[in-house]
């Protein structure tokens, strides 16, 4: 916000003139002495990161060994598992090719005692033919006259051809009787074995078929078994191996955190060796600037050397610190000025004379000021933490105009500083430290 100069309100600005140059020059030298005591806030570094202790990281590394170890342990079960499986695998395997060839043969033994059956039928039917002749012989026997010998029908005959006739009967019945009773004890004998194979056969193949069975049921059940146990291990060894994976996650990060730990010690150290030599040089800038208001106020001139923080040269410093950020394309955008680091209430100065364009609110900056100087260059003060000129006023050289803030997007207490030629208050951006450089002031830095 807006508050009044410390030269005083702007009817006495003009008999104030010469008491500003030691004003601003006692306000350099508390600036230097805070840049001496503190460290600047725009360094500050964050928290330290957890530092694993080395009992903490033994312990990480011994549960990774025993995780390594029992892993080792269980592929070797794995191992055994696979190459019994295989085994038992192979016996099924087998045991199920057995079962199929006793199939195949009770099918065959099957077809032998059909073909068993076939020929018992045609025994069977060999022996019916044979009884129905020995019928058809007793009936014709019978009609001829019973108990009849082959002596007594000769005798019997009437004349010479009936006798011929009878004796030819004789013969056709006693070789036929003989032939029919041979067939008939070839079916009987036939019939026997083709029973006793066909039941043999059978027998035999239902055996030898259970018995397959029985080594399948077996085999199958071995097997089923021996993939369980495989399965079990395999999952034991997942488990294991999970265990490792976490054993082994959990020490890169315990090693992780103590090298992040390590790294924040030396960039600790680094970034409070860079604020006291900043802090130094701040200091002697700002002797010099005492010292130069000095001999400004003791010869009553209103100007002083053009490099110094607080002098009232045609070109001065804006503040006091270290520049912690250049010019240059930022992350796809333009960062249009400095950062000069400082702590919060470091005097800011008017880097050379003219008049007060804006003073106030600013998006970004949250509080900003533009000074058109009689060169014809815009000069911008962003992020300032209050400001003590407004918009019309006419400032020199070297003047307090604000002090350094943190307001807006900032993320520590510092100045950012802008140059614009042509009068361009928003565009046109040039790079402030080799303008300055050019005009006997220099920042410090290889920006």
């Amino acid at each position: 916000m807006f508050q009044r100069r410390p030269s005083g309100p702007a009817s006495a600005r003009s008999g104030d003139r010469r008491a500003r140059p030691v004003r601003a020059a006692l306000v350099a030298v508390l600036a230097g002495a805070t840049l001496v005591a503190t460290a600047s806030p725009a360094l500050a570094l964050p928290p330290p990161p957890p530092n694993p202790t080395d009992s903490q990281l033994d312990a990480a590394k011994s549960q990774q060994a025993a995780a390594a170890a029992e892993v080792g342990r269980i592929a070797g079960l794995v191992a055994a598992a696979e190459a019994e499986l295989e085994r038992v695998g192979v016996q099924a395997e087998a045991a199920g090719t057995a079962y199929l060839a006793a199939e195949e043969a009770l099918l065959e033994a099957q077809g032998r005692a059909e073909e068993a059956a076939a020929q018992l039928e045609l025994a069977a039917q060999g022996v019916a033919a044979a009884q129905v002749r020995i019928a058809s012989f007793s009936r014709d026997s019978y009609m001829q006259g019973t108990a009849l010998s082959s002596s007594a029908a000769l005798l019997d005959a009437n004349g010479p051809g009936e006798l011929l006739q009878r004796a030819a009967l004789l013969d056709y019945v006693g070789a036929n009787k003989v032939e029919v009773l041979a067939e008939m004890e070839v079916a009987r004998i036939a019939q026997a074995n083709a029973e006793s194979a066909a039941r043999a056969a059978r027998d035999e193949m239902a055996a030898a078929e259970e018995a397959a069975a029985t080594a399948k049921a077996q085999a199958d059940a071995q097997l089923a078994a021996q993939q369980g146990a495989y399965a079990e291990i395999e999952a034991q060894k997942s488990a294991y191996e999970e265990q490792l994976q976490g054993a082994q996650i959990q020490l890169l990060q315990l090693q992780g955190a103590r090298d992040a730990h390590l790294a924040w010690q030396q960039q600790k150290a680094a970034e409070e060796a860079a604020a006291r030599a900043a802090a130094e040089r701040a200091a002697a800038e700002a002797a010099a600037a005492a010292a130069a208001a000095r001999n400004s106020s003791g010869s009553g001139s209103s100007t002083g050397g053009g490099g110094s923080s607080a002098g009232g040269g045609p070109y001065v410093r804006p503040t006091s610190g270290r520049v912690s950020s250049c010019f240059g394309p930022r992350w796809g955008s333009l960062h249009g000025g400095v950062d000069i680091a400082a702590p919060i209430g470091t005097p800011v100065y008017s880097a050379h004379s003219g008049v007060v364009q804006r003073a106030g609110a600013a998006s970004g900056f949250g509080l900003a000021i533009w000074i058109l100087g009689d060169d014809g260059y815009v000069t911008v003060y962003g992020h300032v933490n209050t400001y003590f000129v407004r918009a019309g006023d006419r400032v020199r050289a070297g003047e307090v105009i604000a002090e350094v803030g943190n307001r807006g997007q900032s993320t520590g207490p510092h100045l950012h500083f802008e140059v614009h030629p042509r009068g361009l208050m928003y565009s046109g951006h040039s790079n402030p430290v080799p303008w300055l450089r050019a005009r006997g002031v220099d920042l410090g830095t290889v920006c």
